[in-house]
């Protein structure tokens, strides 16, 4: 055998010898694979429940705001609605973490509960002006429509313009979720036991940070690869839908 192959097999089982190891300190050893799995539950936890709290907080505020723009209802609504918008959008989202924990919420223990209030309501401003946009982009004439066949205003808003936004913005919203799903790292801000602080966890113990770290990022790439294929479908369901009823 040549020696510059010898020398070449010789360094990859080395270099492969020293990773099996460094994993095996990171993760096998002493159970430090948990760090990994108790924060994924966390973030999980986390984002999903701040995505529902998000989408409902949104909804709302994008009815006020949509309604008042349209007809002028709900002035005093609108108003509130409008510096919460300007607030939130307006600070940054560690701040807000930061507030509602020390400030806010400081008499609450439950710091998974306080993530997800913080980032539920931070996602919630940003959703509020996706679905406004999308309901202002349908015709008036859709809810003139609805109106003359006896539909209330709800109702109209209901079953006539709310699915045709929803299609419209589901992209944005699909990409509001993705960068929740994300910016929820910094929940180790205030001590969470997040995906994150777990690999930070086992960085501090083995000092070794280009294995923990790495695997994490893997983790959220894996999750956001999931989010995005689950939203395709959804897509392709909706414009399967609207073909069919075309």
């Amino acid at each position: 055998m040549p020696a510059f192959l010898s020398s070449m097999l010789d360094a990859l089982a080395g270099g492969w010898n020293s990773f099996a190891e460094n994993f095996y300190i990171c993760f096998i050893k002493n159970n430090r694979w948990q760090y990994i799995t108790n924060g994924l539950g966390n973030t999980l936890q986390v984002a999903l429940c701040a995505v529902i709290l998000g989408a409902l907080i949104g909804f709302l505020l994008a009815i006020i705001r949509s309604t008042h723009d349209k007809h002028g209802r709900l002035g005093f609504l609108n108003a509130i609605a409008k510096v919460y918008i300007t607030v939130i959008r307006g600070t940054p989202m560690t701040v807000q973490l930061l507030i509602a924990y020390f400030i806010i919420f400081a008499n609450i223990n439950n710091k998974v509960l306080i993530a997800i209030l913080a980032f539920g309501c931070n996602s919630g401003a940003y959703v509020a002006e996706i679905i406004r946009a999308g309901i202002t982009s349908i015709e008036d004439g859709q809810m003139e429509a609805a109106r003359s066949l006896g539909l209330s205003y709800a109702q109209g808003m209901y079953r006539i313009i709310l699915p045709q936004a929803i299609r419209n913005i589901l992209p944005a919203l699909g990409n509001e979720f993705i960068v929740l799903l994300k910016d929820t790292s910094i929940a180790s801000f205030i001590g969470l036991d997040d995906l994150a602080r777990g690999g930070s966890i086992i960085r501090s113990q083995t000092y070794q940070a280009y294995i923990p770290f790495l695997a994490v990022a893997a983790i959220y790439l894996v999750l956001v690869m999931i989010f995005s294929k689950l939203l395709g479908i959804l897509e392709r369901h909706l414009h399967d839908t609207r073909a069919k009823e075309v």
